[in-house]
């Protein structure tokens, strides 16, 4: 019999943090629309406003800096969309989407950029956990991986926009925000009440909005306790166990800078969605790659820029941790992987 669920899988979506569950009830009892004069459009205001300002302080920025969108995919359009960017094969498909993937990708995952004003580049990697040395005078940063989880600051990174996206950190789904340093110019993608300083109309979804800036204040102080350092202990461990339970084990990017709870790791021939599908029986929520390319049997075009081989790009998989996962989930997964693997390569033979 299965034991309960252990979720491993918190670069695809982090648990709903219980500041934002307030704030999203706060939000539903209130009537108003934001535009509207009255008190009771006031009071909703009010919500929107305060969590512009949670956001932007947790993220280094200004208010005025922060537009609300339904999440950093539409995020990416606004800030990437006629601009013919460049960027690496490493982004993610929001950004890519966007622009030409011509930008160079080292072993290591890090990523070369010689023109930053025409460039995008992502903070963090959702599958590897790389994190990049963000140039000064970027014009994009998918900073959705990155946030809440390592220190970095808007108004002193010399990003022009950034892309956010609240259920990374403990927020909703189907809200996000563009970062937007002053000065710099987007054209609004959906046009009609003139909402978000006229970056993005239409009423704004006030409980997801709420929820976002609670759980980017609860993350923002998270970090400052250093609760990801922990994290990244406990990822530690889980890679410990992994490497005295199988000998055939590589990890991706574990020489580089790392997300605390990113672990990639490739057993080459036995599939990633394979490791998935029989850990997801014996009771462990991991992943094959981004949440947005699951089910698609493919492999990792991450890893493919880094320079693997077939064979360990399509075996690779994903373990994400976060402030809730113990020691004890970790090494349960590392030995139910581990005998998982066993079996695999006995069947191989």
């Amino acid at each position: 019999m299965i034991g309960p669920r252990t979720y491993l899988d918190w670069n695809a979506t982090a648990p709903l943090r219980p500041e934002a569950r307030a704030a999203m009830l706060e939000a539903l009892e209130l009537t108003g629309n934001p535009s509207s004069v009255h008190a009771e459009g006031r009071a909703a205001r009010s919500l929107v406003e305060r969590a512009r300002r949670q956001l932007a302080e947790a993220f280094g920025a200004s208010g005025g800096d922060i537009v609300f969108t339904s999440g950093a995919t539409e995020a990416a359009a606004l800030a990437c969309g006629g601009r013919g960017l460049l960027c690496a094969p490493v982004e993610h498909e929001a950004v890519a989407a966007w622009c030409r993937p011509e930008l160079g990708v080292a072993a290591d995952g890090a990523v070369g950029i010689d023109d930053p004003a025409g460039s995008a580049l992502q903070l963090a990697n959702s599958e590897t956990g790389v994190v990049q040395d963000i140039p000064d005078g970027l014009k994009v940063c998918d900073a959705t991986q990155g946030f809440g989880k390592i220190p970095f600051a808007f108004d002193w990174s010399g990003v022009c926009m950034a892309l956010l996206s609240a259920h990374k950190i403990g927020g909703p789904k189907g809200i996000g925000a563009l970062v937007v340093k002053r000065g710099t110019e987007i054209a609004p993608a959906i046009r009609g009440g003139g909402q978000e300083m006229g970056r993005r109309a239409g009423t704004e979804n006030i409980a997801a909005i709420a929820g976002f800036g609670a759980a980017a204040e609860a993350a923002s102080r998270d970090l400052a306790a250093g609760v990801w350092d922990r994290v990244a202990e406990i990822r530690n461990i889980l890679e410990s166990a992994l490497v005295s339970g199988s000998k055939e084990t590589i990890f991706i990017g574990n020489e580089a800078r790392r997300l605390p709870g990113t672990s990639c790791f490739a057993s080459p021939g036995w599939k990633g969605e394979t490791q998935v599908m029989q850990m997801d029986l014996a009771g462990f929520a991991v992943s094959a790659g981004s949440a947005c390319s699951s089910g698609k049997v493919r492999e990792s075009a991450v890893l493919r820029a880094m320079g693997h081989a077939s064979q360990v790009a399509s075996s690779a998989i994903r373990v994400s941790i976060g402030p809730g996962t113990s020691e004890e989930d970790v090494l349960r997964f590392a030995e139910s992987w581990a005998k998982a693997e066993r079996k695999y390569r006995a069947r191989a033979a």
